[in-house]
């Protein structure tokens, strides 16, 4: 096979872009910037699970889903709960029973447990669901998040209502959240690079030539949908113990559009997409609320625009499906790819790599030019 000549290609371009740049980035902001922005990084990096695990179902393996706040929701209270001390469930919460009062399980521990169950709750729910396609089941998923949020408003004994809990021990520091979203983007690449990954992508692709191909559409669905829930599932616990704050209403309509938004702005057909995904809808808000109280531009002073965020959010996310539907990343897999890529580490101890990188520099200057 030709060995591509791409500079995007070179070993030494992508291990400076995706490795090295990004590194840089998160100690400058971790001992420089100060804790506003090291939650935001934090929250960015939060969104970029929550975008890849719905990207794992809608994007590559055609299912249509608008559940993932419902799996969120699941994931941060049951870690809350398990993370609580017994003092505090007492005082927040009336007639818990008492074996629950008295779990306290370390911060780990409670989101592998929270997203196991969570993962199960999945599985029921799919084997039910899943017969339905396309918008039917968009809708249905739509309804899922409608009852999980009306369970937790009503369960009073295990999640205080509407009025949430709280208190909750800041578990998501930075370095924390950015080695689960580096596991779980690992882990969903693997899963999408497997045998049973490959079915997946065929079944998007084709459901009669995969069923042709004695590929078993139920379960490939309800895996991946499970799979999907228990990432979910770790998105919110990490978001609840970054918050400390969490109520049913949290976990509502807006968070699923939020997350559906991430999805297709990046390219939902990848992983790779939730990256620049999450990017924009994390960092752009926070730019724009600089703007929000009114600004100057060339001498002309600008009043305030209230909603000014929705509206620039909402005029991207416009343009970027009439000219780009397939969002940043379309299908490809270069962000995550290089990431874990062997090659990305190996060629840096290979002189042709640096060759390759100052020759294909070279033509790209020329063209350029």
């Amino acid at each position: 096979m030709k060995k591509s000549t791409r500079f995007v290609d070179n070993s030494l371009f992508r291990f400076l872009v995706v490795v090295l740049l990004p590194v840089i980035i998160l100690l400058l902001v971790h001992f420089v910037a100060g804790n506003y922005y090291e939650s935001v990084f934090i929250l960015f990096f939060i969104n970029i699970i929550l975008a890849a695990s719905l990207n794992l179902t809608n994007g590559i393996t055609g299912i249509f889903s608008l559940g993932q706040a419902g799996f969120m929701a699941l994931g941060a209270y049951i870690s809350s709960i398990l993370t609580l001390s017994e003092t505090m469930k007492n005082a927040m919460v009336t007639n818990m029973p008492e074996w629950l009062t008295k779990i306290q399980l370390p911060f780990w521990a409670a989101m592998i447990v929270a997203a196991c169950i969570t993962m199960i709750i999945a599985g029921l729910i799919g084997f039910a669901i899943l017969r339905a396609k396309g918008h039917y089941l968009a809708v249905i998923t739509l309804g899922m998040v409608i009852v999980i949020k009306s369970v937790l408003d009503n369960a009073n004994n295990l999640t205080n209502g509407s009025r949430g809990l709280s208190g909750m021990s800041k578990h998501s520091t930075l370095l924390v959240t950015v080695i689960v979203a580096l596991l779980s983007l690992f882990i969903l690449y693997r899963f999408r690079t497997s045998a049973f990954g490959r079915s997946m992508i065929a079944l998007r692709d084709d459901e009669d030539a995969a069923a042709s191909l004695g590929i078993n559409e139920r379960s490939i669905r309800l895996m991946s949908f499970m799979v999907s829930a228990f990432f979910a599932a770790v998105g919110g616990c990490l978001w609840a113990h970054l918050q400390r704050t969490i109520a049913p209403s949290l976990f509502y309509f807006d968070k699923t559009f939020n997350i559906l938004e991430m999805s297709v702005l990046g390219g939902m057909a990848s992983l790779s997409g939730a990256i620049p995904g999450a990017a924009v809808l994390t960092f752009l808000p926070q730019f724009l609320a600089n703007f929000s109280t009114g600004f100057t531009i060339f001498g002309i002073n600008v009043p305030q625009i209230n909603g000014l965020t929705n509206i620039v959010m909402s005029v991207l996310f416009i343009v970027m499906i009439i000219f780009r539907k397939q969002g940043v990343t379309g299908s490809s897999e270069y962000l995550v790819g290089s990431l874990f890529s062997r090659s990305t580490y190996t060629g840096l101890f290979r002189k042709q790599t640096y060759k390759d990188f100052a020759h294909a520099f070279r033509r790209k200057k020329v063209h350029d030019s």
